[in-house]
């Protein structure tokens, strides 16, 4: 018997070819060999529809088990990957990697090869869609997440699989964007620095700003240090270099970068590098759910950062505060990816039925004149007079009026909406309610993303259609009138959550887990067995 090794295994993995040839003597006993072997694998994959598929088309003809080079360097590539699935924050048990080696360690017969070769194959399916797409799926954890997974059909792994350089594809699998390849450096860094006794101890008290002095301000400081913002420093007091390390660390956690350790700076200090690693870990699994073509030119709208960007050929070429939905079940912002059409100039807003109902009704109960600004638009189509309506017999259910606003300055709408239509009647527009932006948090809308600078915006969208944009998107606005303007190429649009995202010199930076998602996120994982490396036991 050879010991549980990697180098035992592989090993055993040479060794098959000698025990395929001594199954191969004679002619009869090699047909019956066979047999036993297609018969095994019938059976071990008759539970799996697309590995039953598989088998089926190609006589079950082995893809793992033969004595070929070919095969031996596809099961070298499968343990190469299985024993590399930490790196990619899976679960190790969950491919079973020592009980596959047991079971290339205990094969006797042609039957036992053939149960082999089927659990291989089912321990690729699993690790391929799980380190190409994700391990989780996004609709069971939270139903604001409505990102639809771009999930490859499991026979055509195999396919391709069998046609390929066996280390290659196996490293062509998981994101190939810089963000995953960054993240996996930052999971590395954060295993260590928690093996190494983290960041120490945390730092009292509830503010702390220039010119202080003390114990607290030592704690602050020594925090910093072990973080990585700030130089080694004998410093008692709250000097500037320690205000300038404060500035960096809010910079890097979407806070005002006003360089006092406020309450909301000294909480987010506090969070522990097992958070982070967790937050790392949510977000390379995010990333596996958004592993598809983004867009050459793409909208991405991170409601955790409260921004929205324009992205062209990988690079930000436009970027803007964004106002999300608010944190209460029926207004937090949906995940989804679409394409943008058009943009409305000078818009009405058709007010959505919930909002009309659970919010303008009753201020019409309580007095008629109630939101003078807002239209009754009958089922015909026409606006109506208030003063003969009795709005007591209304009910959120019988409530037969639409309401709108006409286009103007004071419009929900502002003067620009970007239409990209989809299920949730989420869209991308201007607000009259310009203080929001200045706020550090920015979640108080009904689940539409409202746009700090919305004209540049147009600007920006309309650049690739018009020398002109600027004058072409004014010519329109000052008509007063409500028009739509065309997008030239559709705009692939992605709304996304990350907490944990870096920068394009690879710096890790953190944002507030808004709406709890990545919590539930890491919930889930930590139940499908996802286990924090570099924890001290």
């Amino acid at each position: 018997m050879l010991p549980l090794t990697r180098s035992g295994i592989v090993r055993y993995i040479c060794a098959i070819s000698a025990l395929l040839i001594t199954f191969s003597a004679g002619a009869g006993t090699a047909r019956a060999e066979v047999t036993a072997f297609k018969q095994a694998v019938a059976e071990a994959a008759a539970l799996d529809r697309d590995l039953a598929e598989f088998y089926r088309e190609s006589g079950y003809a082995p893809i793992w088990t033969d004595e070929t080079p070919q095969h031996l360097a596809r099961r070298k590539a499968l343990f190469a990957a299985l024993d590399n699935v930490s790196s990619h924050g899976l679960p190790s048990a969950r491919y079973n990697e020592d009980g596959l080696a047991q079971m290339l360690r205990d094969v006797r017969s042609p039957r036992d090869l053939g149960r082999v070769e089927v659990a291989l194959s089912e321990a690729f399916l699993a690790y391929a869609r799980d380190v190409q797409t994700g391990l989780l799926t996004p609709s069971k954890i939270d139903d604001g997440i409505k990102r639809e997974v771009p999930l490859r059909d499991r026979k055509s792994y195999l396919t391709a699989f069998v046609q390929s350089t066996p280390g290659a594809f196996m490293r062509s699998l998981p994101p190939q964007n810089p963000e995953y390849a960054r993240l996996m450096k930052a999971k590395l860094k954060l295993e260590y620095q928690l093996a190494h006794g983290g960041w120490g101890a945390t730092v009292p008290g509830t503010k702390l700003e220039p010119g202080d002095s003390g114990t607290a301000v030592v704690a602050l400081r020594n925090r910093l240090v072990a973080m990585g913002y700030m130089s080694r420093s004998a410093t008692r007091s709250y000097d500037a270099a320690m205000t300038q390390a404060v500035q960096k660390f809010q910079a890097a956690h979407g806070l005002e970068t006003d360089g006092v350790a406020g309450g909301g700076t000294l909480t987010e200090i506090n969070v522990g590098p097992e958070k982070r690693l967790e937050s790392v870990l949510v977000a390379m699994e995010r990333e596996r759910w958004t592993n598809f073509e983004r867009g050459k030119r793409h909208i991405w709208v991170n409601l955790t950062d409260f921004t929205a960007k324009i992205v062209d050929d990988n690079k930000v070429t436009f970027r803007t505060r964004s106002v999300v939905g608010a944190n209460s079940h029926d207004r937090r912002s949906p995940e989804f990816s679409d394409e943008m059409e058009h943009m409305v100039i000078n818009p009405t807003w058709n007010v959505p039925r919930s909002i009309a109902v659970k919010e303008y009704l009753p201020m019409m109960k309580r007095n008629p004149n109630a939101a003078g600004h807002l239209n009754l638009i009958n089922s015909r189509g026409q606006s109506v007079s208030r003063a003969n309506i009795d709005f007591s017999q209304y009910n959120e259910r019988n409530f037969p009026f639409d309401i709108k606003q006409p286009p103007s300055r004071s419009n929900a709408l502002g003067l620009v909406k970007f239409m990209f239509p989809n299920r949730y009647n989420i869209y991308l527009h201007d607000t009259p309610a310009k203080n929001l932006f200045a706020r550090e948090t920015r979640a108080y809308s009904h689940g539409c993303i409202r746009l700090h600078e919305p004209f540049e915006f147009a600007y920006a969208l309309l650049a690739k259609q018009t020398d002109d944009p600027k004058g072409l998107f004014h010519k329109h606005l000052k008509t007063g009138r409500e028009t739509q303007l065309n997008l030239e190429q559709k705009i692939p649009v992605h709304i996304i959550y990350r907490t944990a995202l870096t920068t394009a010199k690879g710096d890790l930076e953190f944002r507030r887990d808004v709406y709890g998602r990545d919590a539930e996120i890491w919930n889930a994982l930590e139940r499908a067995g996802v286990a924090l490396g570099g924890v001290r036991g």
